[in-house]
């Protein structure tokens, strides 16, 4: 892990207690989910049945009083929905999931890598809820998972028809994530986008499914995006050295500016070198992009071309081919820089999704799997922060020019100094 991505952890207290309000997040959108699509079965079943008015029998009646299930994680609060029975007849809605006066659920630490590792999985969905909430979660229906699996796949299928004509985002950060699910054709690779708007928030952008990250593939996505309202073109991308997001983007969106991750880079430009000079040589790339200001960078990329050069110009050539777009972001607001040297805001919330679906091994078809990651990745979006130093964003979005970090105030010209003098 370089400094730069371990600078954005903070201490280990905090990713704790973000972890844990994430799970708790996680684990009571789980149970509400899974409890709604129960309550759904049963007014199915009535759908039919009227009172002596005609109306329908059976009806939703709002919630009974939120109450808390003790785990090892805390209290995660629980709404259990009601019904009214117009027949006079007594039916009720007894959750299988969560029954009346439970309070308790076990092995909550256990759940921890089936919920966010496989927990969502339409195999293991029954499963992973008998670890989070014990035996009480064994009246959970085959139909009922059939259900939920099916909102999930058309929610995703709503949020990618939203209208995105009132958006605007400033950064946009891309990266192809390949899951080890096989899908009805081949491995899949998701394709992601996810942006910063004027207000510092990140948002989950684009999610979709391509062909091995291709241009065709990246072209349609952002073609999509135009076509549903987002015409203003980001200041900059960030991503790794997948050609065809980057030739996309200089037809979707010519004007922005591209930039490498150093993540990526150096991950590739180490690669290329023996292990005995790796550390020398990853000592060499930090002082490239830690560098204070962009002259001080060439300077130390002259110096790493200089010192691996002529014994592994094969590494030195994968660094120089990008130089440019490795160096872009001195061009942007200093208290930008942490977030945009890297695509760290998409490989740290896709990480469990990898592991997920690495341990997974079903086939499953498209659908389903954008559904499943959908759900993940909103999950995930709950626990991102504001970008540091967003103020300056609206800067940037004016086209205020800045160097090495630094806004750069132009000079007035003849005819506004005239100006000055007549009014003086």
């Amino acid at each position: 892990m370089s400094e730069d991505s371990a600078g954005w952890l903070g201490t280990p207290g905090s990713i704790e207690d973000s972890l844990t309000a994430l799970l708790r997040q996680g684990a009571r959108g789980l149970i509400e989910k899974a409890v709604e699509a129960e309550l759904q079965g049963l007014l199915d079943q009535y759908e039919n049945v009227t009172d002596l008015r005609g109306r329908q029998a059976v009806v939703r009646n709002g919630y009974l009083p939120e109450r808390d299930l003790l785990t090892g994680l805390g209290p995660v609060p629980v709404r259990i929905p009601k019904v009214r029975d117009r027949t006079g007849s007594g039916i009720k809605f007894n959750s299988a999931l969560v029954p009346p006066y439970v309070r308790k659920a076990q092995r909550v630490e256990v759940a921890l890598p089936w919920l966010y590792l496989r927990g969502i999985s339409t195999g293991d969905m029954r499963e992973a809820l008998s670890v989070l909430l014990g035996d009480e979660a064994q009246g959970l229906s085959p139909a009922v998972v059939s259900r939920l699996k099916a909102e999930w796949v058309e929610a995703y299928a709503a949020w990618n028809r939203r209208d995105l004509s009132d958006e605007h985002y400033v950064y946009v950060w891309a990266d192809g994530i390949y899951s080890a699910l096989r899908g009805e054709d081949d491995r899949l690779c998701l394709l992601v986008l996810i942006g910063v708007n004027e207000q510092g928030e990140k948002r989950l952008l684009a999610l979709s499914d391509g062909y091995r990250e291709s241009k065709a593939s990246w072209r349609a996505l952002l073609q999509d995006l135009q076509a549903r309202g987002l015409n203003a073109p980001p200041a900059l991308g960030i991503g790794d050295g997948a050609l065809g997001f980057w030739a996309a983007l200089d037809e979707a969106w010519p004007q922005t500016r591209h930039q490498r991750c150093w993540v990526h880079k150096t991950a590739n430009v180490l690669n290329a070198l023996p292990t005995s000079i790796q550390g020398k040589a990853k000592a060499g790339l930090q002082e490239i992009w830690m560098a204070e200001t962009q002259a001080q960078a060439n300077t130390a990329f002259d110096r790493f071309a200089r010192d691996f050069g002529a014994k592994y110009p094969k590494a030195v050539a994968l660094l120089a081919k990008d130089r440019a777009a490795l160096l872009a972001f001195y061009d942007f607001p200093a208290e930008h820089w942490v977030h945009i040297r890297t695509t760290n805001p998409i490989e740290s919330s896709f990480a469990t999704i990898r592991h997920r679906t690495t341990r997974t091994k079903n086939c499953v078809s498209r659908n389903t799997l954008l559904g499943l990651v959908f759900q993940l990745a909103l999950t995930a979006e709950k626990s991102w922060r504001k970008l540091g130093g967003f103020k300056r964003l609206p800067e940037v979005v004016r086209g205020v020019r800045f160097q090495d970090g630094i806004a750069i105030v132009d000079p007035p010209n003849d005819l506004e100094n005239n100006q000055q003098k007549i009014a003086a």
